[in-house]
This record gives structure tokens, C-alpha cells and sequence, in this order.
């Protein structure tokens, strides 16, 4: 059963920086497509909003209000998912969660893609 445990949330004053884990526990497939996602405000089919995916393609994206300011990793050896964020604003603010699949179909920002989830981790941002 594959598990993902998250880390690293907190607090931070606005301008911070953060750093976020995803440990990937039992990960058996060959490919992977993993991301991050915040909690809310939803979308419109009440779906938690994608903020960042990676693949094993090496394909990256990101969500529009945290281009250049965050950035995703994966440390493949250790089977570890990351997000630097940093310049950090109040808006920030939200639940994160890990999210993985086998590989992506397209549509590596929206959660339905992914099957597999972490608990969440809190972010806290004040001005």
C-alpha cells in the first residue's frame, strides 16, 4: 500500500521561506507522477487546487501564482518529494498535500488525476 507522509509545514513571516517533504512509502511502479496541492479555496467541481507536478519525464509545472517563487523536486534515491517556497505572502496561507499516481495523463494540476494522497500539511504565512 503505497503511503506519503508530508513534512515541513509551519509558520513564516511574509518574504519567508518554507520547505516541504513528501516521503513516498512503498512505491512500487516504474514512472510516477507526483505534485502538490492546497486545500482551498476549491475549484469548481470542489477539488483542491494544484500548485505544482513533477514526472519521471522530467516534465514540470506550476501554478501561475507561484512561478518563480516556488520550485519542485524529487530526490529519486530516497524516494522524497520536495517544495522550496520561498518569498512567501500572506495568501500563501492554506493546507498542502502530497499527491501521486503511476504516471500522468495529462492533467498534472487537477487531483482528480492522482490516487494516491498525504494528511496535509499546514502552511502559515503572516504580514
Amino acid at each position: 500500500q503505497v503511503q506519503l507522509e508530508e513534512s515541513g509545514g509551519g509558520s513564516a513571516q511574509s518574504g519567508g521561506s518554507l520547505r516541504l517533504s513528501c516521503a513516498v512509502l512503498q512505491w512500487t511502479y516504474s514512472t510516477y507522477c507526483m505534485a502538490w496541492f492546497r486545500q482551498g479555496p476549491p475549484n469548481d467541481r470542489g477539488e483542491r487546487a494544484g500548485v505544482a507536478s513533477i514526472d519521471s519525464d522530467g516534465k514540470i509545472s506550476y501554478e501561475d501564482s507561484v512561478k518563480g517563487r516556488f520550485t519542485i523536486s524529487r530526490d529519486n534515491a530516497r524516494n522524497v518529494l520536495y517544495l522550496e517556497m520561498s518569498n512567501l505572502q500572506p495568501e500563501d496561507t492554506d493546507m498542502y498535500y502530497c499527491a501521486a499516481d503511476a504516471r500522468c495523463g495529462g492533467w498534472e494540476l487537477e487531483a482528480w488525476e492522482y490516487k494516491y494522497w498525504g494528511q496535509g500539511t499546514q502552511v502559515t504565512v503572516s504580514s
